[in-house]
């Protein structure tokens, strides 16, 4: 797995498995058709999609994101810089936990001061300005990565309702 798979995977999931050619699905996250086309592959091999590379494994993605990401993708926030919110930061966690503490994804037109956090990938950014969906998705992924128990665990709830579709608690 590389990073970018988790953003892959996850643009699957924003446009609700609906049918993405794999050209629409290379220019709305701003990779190339062999990058997505690899990243597919790499996906089924480890039980992420399904034979045909076209249905999202929806429970298998989630366990990663809640038990795996953290471990597999390891994130710590660098240097102060401006960039687009991410992880608590993000208005819809900001709502619920109060912190003196930003983090965002590089980015010179952002409109946020705070700790960088690297997004999965180079384009991550551009990505996501496109689709508040997928944008959502990242940010609480990102939440698994460099958040604290409490925080992880509102992060979870939220990406178990959008991902397997889970009533609230």
């Amino acid at each position: 797995m590389r990073p970018q798979d988790i953003a892959v995977l996850l643009k699957l999931v924003a446009s609700d498995n609906g049918p993405m050619q794999l050209t629409k699905l290379s220019q709305s996250l701003f990779l190339s058709l062999s990058e997505v086309s690899e990243s597919l592959h790499r996906s089924q091999a480890a039980n992420l999609l399904d034979y045909s590379k076209k249905k999202v494994m929806r429970l298998n993605l989630m366990e990663f994101i809640e038990h795996g990401v953290r471990y597999v993708f390891p994130q710590a926030p660098g240097s102060l810089t401006r960039g687009i919110p991410t992880a608590h930061s993000i208005p819809f966690l900001q709502e619920i936990f109060a912190s003196n503490i930003n983090y965002v994804w590089p980015d010179p037109e952002g409109e946020m001061l705070g700790m960088q956090i690297e997004p999965f990938y180079r384009n991550q950014v551009e990505a996501v300005k496109q689709d508040p969906v997928l944008y959502k998705l990242l940010a609480l992924t990102d939440v698994t990565r460099i958040g604290q128990v409490r925080e992880i665990k509102v992060a979870i709830n939220e990406l178990k309702k959008m991902i397997l579709h889970e009533p609230s608690n």
